[in-house]
């Protein structure tokens, strides 16, 4: 089962709105599933997805032609959404007007690459987040000129570099704002590393 897929699992159950309801949705648990599989899958929806490109359409023409329920109609439209994004798409959207600070990003994920076999890189929307077992560094094109680069560092003071969290609030500890390949030096990729050994 794909995390997406998982995730409808709990939508699902989670959306309902009385005990009789949950009843009803936890007894179609497996059928839901296997309808989303066919769903994701099916070449009809896909198509239908690409003419639909605004959610109350896609739900509309599951719900007529589909059979099935609003609120799963407009769950699967979601995450079907959600699988068209590749990570290359959402990294390339986060860097349109940006494009300067791609080089910046390259070099980040260049050197997290070399840290171990267990680290995840999961882009976002937004940003990406480098994640062992725990998210430790987070990479944010923060503005046009300057990527913020969030830390996990419990207890580390801060410094003239190593700022506080900022606006990362408490998804990080520190900040580091950065505006050209040439920050990605020792001193940096030492934080790094030292984020990466804690997030165990």
């Amino acid at each position: 089962m794909t995390k997406n897929l998982f995730l409808l699992c709990l939508i699902l159950l989670a959306s309902c709105a009385t005990k009789e309801e949950q009843g009803v949705g936890y007894m179609n648990y497996h059928q839901e599933i296997q309808r989303a599989e066919e769903f994701i899958v099916n070449e009809d929806y896909q198509e239908a997805l690409t003419i639909y490109a605004k959610q109350a359409e896609g739900v509309k023409y599951l719900k007529t032609e589909h059979q099935v329920t609003h609120g799963f109609a407009n769950t699967i439209v979601t995450l079907s959404k959600e699988e068209n994004n590749s990570e290359e798409d959402l990294v390339s959207a986060q860097y349109k007007g940006k494009e300067s600070l791609f080089p910046i990003y390259e070099s980040l994920i260049g050197f997290v690459k070399t840290l171990g076999s267990d680290v995840t890189i999961t882009p976002k929307k937004g940003s990406v987040s480098i994640i062992r077992k725990r998210q430790f560094i987070l990479i944010k094109p923060a503005t046009k000129s300057r990527i913020d680069l969030g830390f996990k560092l419990k207890d580390k003071p801060t410094t003239d570099r190593l700022e506080n969290s900022g606006p990362f609030g408490t998804m990080c500890t520190h900040r580091v704002q950065l505006t050209d390949t040439a920050q990605v030096d020792p001193e940096l990729k030492d934080w790094i590393k030292e984020a990466y050994e804690k997030s165990v």
